[in-house]
């Protein structure tokens, strides 16, 4: 019966993780410059999801939740933006001189895939709470 707590715990953790990653796009979206200062503009990054393993009772293999397999960032180039009179624009002699480059990020996707991860945070939580009031009932029947 734990278990199907593990399940809604372990999506909750995740899609809090999923969330983290998209405030910190969003928070960066016009972040153009690295720690040391040089022109590298901030790269989305993503969040990717791996079944957690585990066995039933009859030994059979089956997922017990999901877990954060890696946080990567995408490899979608920066945006361009015609900006010559910018200080961090690319210089002559560089294929896309005059140029500023700015974070891959689309501030509309991000929006939505922070609603989609705020959902389904909420249905963890409710899976969560149900199997909290089916465990108390199944307490106070054996009590």
């Amino acid at each position: 019966m734990f278990g199907a707590l593990d399940v809604s715990v372990s999506g909750l953790v995740a899609q809090r993780t999923r969330l983290s990653s998209i405030a910190s796009n969003i928070a960066n979206t016009d972040t153009i410059l690295d720690e040391q200062g040089r022109v590298n503009p901030y790269q989305r990054r993503i969040v990717h999801f791996a079944p957690v393993g585990g066995e039933d009772p009859f030994g059979r293999a089956s997922p017990r939740g999901v877990e954060v397999a890696e946080i990567s960032h995408d490899p979608s180039p920066p945006r361009l933006v015609w900006d010559p009179s910018n200080p961090y624009a690319y210089r002559d002699g560089h294929e896309h001189a005059g140029y500023v480059p700015l974070p891959n990020i689309d501030s509309t996707t991000e929006q939505v895939n922070a609603i989609l991860a705020q959902r389904a945070y909420e249905a963890n939580l409710a899976a969560a709470d149900a199997t909290k009031t089916m465990m108390t009932q199944a307490l106070r029947l054996l009590a």
